[in-house]
């Protein structure tokens, strides 16, 4: 279960790195919540509902001028049943342009995820920068 769970917020990464909007798409719960705390920003950015995110994913896309690569590690897990679970990643975000591969920024996801019909699905994420990117 646990390896399901850590596939799912891999492929979520994977598809942002790849621009793949409808595997991201996928991998968030309808109803989800996404949280964006980065330092030095006074208060947090709150995208209510699968359509906000995408916006806000589609957005950042459109920006991007860089490969990006969102490393996702040391993955624990709070609490784990059959139809949810709770867990906390470290994110590094790394930005290839030019031949130059650059650290962008550092974080922390706190993450929720419901089973679906056998699928994990982010119903709220919660990230914390240690800079803007």
């Amino acid at each position: 279960m646990k390896m399901d769970i850590a596939e799912a917020l891999a492929r979520s990464a994977y598809a942002l790195d790849h621009k793949n909007l409808a595997d991201l798409e996928a991998g968030f719960h309808p109803e989800a919540t996404f949280t964006l705390v980065i330092d030095g920003v006074d208060e947090p950015s709150v995208f209510s509902g699968r359509d906000a995110i995408m916006g806000l994913m589609k957005g950042a896309l459109d920006a991007q001028t860089d490969v990006r690569r969102h490393a996702i590690s040391n993955l624990f897990f709070e609490s784990v049943s059959d139809d949810s679970a709770k867990a906390v990643s470290y994110l590094t975000l790394i930005g290839t342009e030019n031949g130059e591969t650059n650290l962008i920024t550092t974080g922390i996801y706190n993450d929720e995820l419901v089973n679906v019909d056998g699928a994990w699905l982010l119903i709220n994420r919660h990230l914390h920068l240690d800079r803007p990117y």
